[in-house]
């Protein structure tokens, strides 16, 4: 059900031009792109030059000190996030609107700051909400806010370290036989939801049909069912779905723009808040640091695994 990944080992298909323009005239093909023979070659170098420049920001990233990996690994993941566009808009970047951010985030920081309260603005034009709409089909975001607290909580292989440091978990496992997933029912209580007000609102939040079985939260999935489907997530590190355990604002987000936020916002602050970075890293003062260094070794692979399941789907 998840494309069988090896680590960079899974790219190694398009470090190949040949590849990529058939694999880029494919996509074009199923979207119903005009000309997809030309577009195609046109794309399939700056394709694989994207995919290129991304692993080499992470191979960089894994080399260097913590205060540096925010930096290497936004643009790595910024590098990733473009190949993906690259497949589903030929003509990516049309104008110069699209090459911005797309967030911002306060400028100075307050007296007593705190990373989990901290927050990003989502801004009109810019990669955050271009990607959003052409690769997840999310629109009319503007003006909205994310307190980082709330994105951690949505990064599956930080449950543990949640429950240590706030007594919460944030996450439940999916137990899978075969191509079924079960929901446990401790879940329902999460959610302060009956079992069918549950279905109809784990339903509602998929963007492909769910089939509950009569009894229990049990259903079949497949692999463009997952992919596409936010309220599943899927634990790399532990190899199983999970569901998220609360109902937040963001919960329909895709982990692969929660990871855009945290790096962005943690590359802001790693450029441009010298003085508490440098503490954060040597002192080590509270609940933040365990949070951000842990993120940071997880999104190393986890970004990557995304970007691939996207590119597979």
């Amino acid at each position: 059900m998840i494309t069988q990944y090896k680590s960079w080992k899974s790219f190694s298909c398009f470090f190949s031009a040949e590849y990529c323009q058939k694999y880029l005239k494919m996509c074009y093909q199923k979207r119903n792109i005009d000309n997809p023979e030309q577009k195609s070659y046109e794309n399939g170098y700056a394709f694989l030059y994207y995919l290129e420049h991304g692993q080499i920001y992470y191979d960089q990233a894994k080399k260097s000190p913590l205060i540096l990996k925010p930096i290497l690994l936004f643009y790595g993941l910024v590098h990733l996030i473009k190949a993906c566009i690259l497949t589903i808009d030929p003509s990516y970047p049309e104008t110069t609107a699209v090459l911005a951010h797309g967030v911002s985030t306060r400028k100075r920081k307050k007296q007593n700051y705190l990373f989990l309260h901290d927050e990003v603005k989502f801004q009109k034009n810019g990669l955050f909400p271009f990607m959003s709409e052409k690769m997840f089909h999310m629109k009319q975001l503007e003006g909205e806010k994310v307190i980082m607290e709330e994105l951690l909580q949505l990064i599956p292989e930080l449950n543990d370290l949640f429950f240590v440091l706030e007594g919460k978990r944030t996450f439940a496992k999916l137990t899978q036989r075969d191509n079924d997933l079960m929901i446990p029912e401790s879940v329902l209580d999460n959610f302060h939801m009956t079992e069918s007000r549950f279905k109809e609102f784990f339903a509602t939040k998929s963007k492909n049909s769910v089939e509950f079985s009569n009894e229990g939260l049990s259903f079949r999935i497949n692999n463009s069912f997952v992919s596409e489907m936010s309220p599943l997530f899927y634990d790399l590190e532990n190899n199983h779905y999970a569901i998220p355990l609360t109902k937040g604002n963001f919960l329909h987000f895709p982990e692969l723009l929660v990871h855009y936020l945290l790096l962005y916002n943690l590359s802001m602050i790693a450029r441009y808040e010298t003085e508490w970075w440098s503490e954060l890293t040597k002192m080590m003062p509270n609940g933040d640091y365990p949070f951000i260094q842990s993120f940071i070794e997880i999104t190393m692979d986890k970004g990557p695994f995304l970007i691939f399941q996207y590119l597979m789907k």
